[in-house]
């Protein structure tokens, strides 16, 4: 299938409505417009923080929005953030996800995990990895080449055959002004996907995200009504549904330390997700920071040593980034640095 129509949606922070943002919106769109797709914005999707932080229900309205429309063949993430979470009541309380999803690809990835497991429930497969201010606004002179390459496929024929290990990854840019347009992020050698434990070979469809965001499903540090909500709405998996899947996990730009690391892992593991998945999958961690402290911490926490666990993916905050499909059949083979997708 190949995408035509993409509309954009802001299901969690709004940044994308703030002026501060402006020259990094028109770059992006002229690249999906050089790409030859046709673009709109969800009614509330460029109102602004303030707006979106308090009408939640407006963000839940775009979603449905977007499904319903047949002519829109992609739904595009603006971004992360940290409280799509609001939007649960909206979607589910009287089945309105439900009744509004249709086959489309959605893209997003960091908070939008949660909306990933939101369309889970009601059986829809999403694509996690990128968005659209993260990626396809990159002020460098093009989209990163790794990045480009996996979007260009998912456009071209909606969807993603195999994923192949980055040669470079890429320190974090910290400064996102007009002035910073055409410059370059200085990139470094990289090193492909690290099996840290098991079998080299395994199957299962993947499913998961950002830690932090899992994290928050369980804990209230950040907003006291969060685990209430999730709890409420069942939003994450139970033990059985993770059965034969791969577990992906990757961390956010706020570089959890190795203490909420491990805090993270525990609460994972007394789900009984680890006891319940074929695999595991882990991105590398933004400028590396804390590489070899997770890698401990994934072998000491699991404490399983023929789950096999994979580490280093271009998936998630460290730039580049792959696009990986949800819901389909993926043969993770370590030995080849390979993994494959069926269809």
């Amino acid at each position: 299938m190949k995408i035509k129509k993409l509309a954009i949606v802001s299901l969690s922070a709004g940044v994308l409505g703030e002026d501060f943002i402006k020259h990094e919106l028109e770059i992006g769109l002229k690249r999906l417009s050089d790409l030859g797709l046709e673009v709109s914005f969800m009614p509330n999707a460029l109102k602004g923080i303030d707006y979106l932080k308090q009408h939640p229900e407006a963000r839940a309205t775009d979603l449905l929005q977007a499904f319903r429309d047949p002519e829109i063949d992609m739904i595009l993430c603006a971004i992360g953030g940290d409280d799509t979470y609001r939007l649960l009541p909206y979607l589910f309380e009287n089945g309105e996800l439900a009744g509004a999803v249709s086959q489309k690809v959605f893209l997003g990835f960091s908070d939008t995990t949660l909306n990933h497991l939101m369309l889970h429930k009601v059986g829809l497969n999403t694509f996690y990895g990128q968005s659209f201010l993260s990626d396809i606004c990159e002020l460098n002179q093009d989209m990163l080449p790794y990045t480009r390459q996996y979007f260009e496929e998912l456009i071209r024929t909606g969807t993603i055959k195999e994923i192949r290990p980055s040669e470079l990854w890429y320190e974090s840019r910290s400064d996102f002004g007009v002035d910073q347009i055409g410059k370059p992020l200085k990139s470094h050698s990289d090193y492909g996907f690290d099996l840290l434990q098991g079998d080299p070979i395994f199957s299962g469809e993947i499913l998961g995200g950002c830690i932090d965001s899992l994290y928050d499903i369980f804990n209230g540090e950040r907003y006291a009504d969060m685990p209430l909500l999730c709890s409420r709405y069942a939003l994450l998996p139970q033990k059985e549904d993770w059965v034969g899947k791969i577990l992906l996990l990757e961390s956010s730009e706020e570089k959890m330390p190795p203490e909420k690391f491990y805090q993270a892992l525990t609460l994972l593991k007394e789900t009984g997700i680890f006891d319940s998945i074929s695999g595991l999958l882990v991105g590398k961690p933004m400028d590396e920071v804390y590489s070899e402290e997770y890698k401990q911490l994934l072998v000491d926490v699991i404490a399983n040593p023929s789950l096999p666990v994979v580490f280093n993916l271009n998936v998630g905050h460290a730039q580049p980034r792959c696009i990986i499909p949800f819901g389909l059949k993926a043969t993770v083979d370590a030995t080849n640095q390979i993994i494959k997708f069926e269809e």
